[in-house]
């Protein structure tokens, strides 16, 4: 009989850890959305082409989420109005960077002229945005508010250049 107890009591002990150790390695849905403040312009446009992210676990490997590639005029998303850039499961865990590759079609539009805008390594390296978010088990949200009005600089020669200034809400 005592056997059979230490059997049961062994076997119980190994199902609860081993169901622990499962729920703590549980899978997190992250969206990521984006948004801006008001600027000056009368369109900013951002050829989004890629969001990947960087966790605590895996600082060594960038993955990529799925992207919503396109061109996206970020004075569309002002005054609480956002949009769903890239969505993806992983384990739970800290976010640490955000990724944005962008491609080649990024302008700006002033007094009804359209500008192309240079990116500095944008489209190789991609701009990055340092994080410190815990995922939870559920839905975790990532707004990035990309502040268009500090991101945009005119050079002397009257070329634009996009210098991102972004928030994490």
């Amino acid at each position: 009989m005592k056997n059979v107890f230490v059997i049961l009591l062994t076997t119980s002990l190994l199902a609860f850890f081993a169901c622990t150790k499962d729920s703590d390695k549980g899978a997190a849905t992250l969206n990521v959305r984006l948004t801006d403040g008001p600027g000056d312009f009368q369109q900013v446009n951002i050829d989004i082409q890629e969001i990947r992210i960087k966790t605590t676990n895996d600082t060594s490997q960038w993955v990529s989420l799925n992207t919503n590639a396109g061109i996206y005029n970020l004075l569309e998303f002002q005054n609480g109005v956002d949009t769903l850039l890239a969505t993806g499961t992983m384990s739970t865990d800290t976010l640490k960077e955000v990724r944005f590759i962008l491609g080649n079609n990024n302008s700006v539009m002033v007094d009804s002229v359209l500008y192309a805008m240079d990116t500095p390594s944008a489209q190789e390296s991609g701009l990055k945005v340092k994080i410190d978010k815990h995922l939870n088990l559920d839905i975790n949200t990532l707004t990035l508010d990309f502040d268009a009005e500090k991101s945009i600089l005119q050079t002397g020669n009257g070329a634009y250049k996009l210098k991102p200034v972004i928030k994490v809400k």
